[in-house]
């Protein structure tokens, strides 16, 4: 049984340094038995998937369009929504927490939706947000240290 679930956002054209941070970020969550959420394709979405895999975790991608081979093949499952970019909303919204990784138009609508939504956001490298809401953390450990702490268990 998981523990909880941890959307881990960010680009799909994500640099290498990001994927570095969303793979070792979604390793040190799954290991701790934490669900990891994606958008269900590359990038940061890929990277999180395979960081789970790599620990045993699980990682659920919601993908835009209706065609399972459009996912990364490393998530543990991948359902389509046929919805586009509005399964944005639904990635945060099936979260316990958020992590943002790097920055991107679809990132930062999902880092808004979750913070009007009441959901923990840590933004890890991610475009600067003003006001209440997320939290910028400086490190994977801190933010997985974060994260894990908003989950029962």
């Amino acid at each position: 049984m998981t523990r909880g679930y941890v959307a881990v956002v960010g680009p799909s054209d994500a640099t290498d340094r990001e994927v570095d941070l969303a793979e070792r970020l979604a390793a040190a969550l799954a290991e701790a038995g934490a669900t990891i959420v994606t958008g269900g394709r590359g990038g940061v979405m890929a990277a999180a998937a395979r960081g789970a895999r790599s620990v045993g975790g699980t990682s659920v991608g919601l993908l835009p369009g209706m065609d399972r081979s459009q996912g990364d093949p490393a998530h543990t499952l991948l359902l389509p929504t046929g919805i586009g970019e509005l399964r944005c909303g639904l990635v945060v919204r099936a979260a316990d927490v958020v992590v943002a990784v790097g920055g991107s138009w679809g990132t930062a609508s999902e880092v808004a939706i979750a913070s009007r939504a009441g959901t923990p956001v840590y933004l890890l490298e991610a475009w600067p947000v003003h006001g209440e809401g997320p939290t910028t953390v400086d490190s994977v450990e801190e933010a997985a240290r974060l994260a894990l702490a908003h989950l029962p268990g």
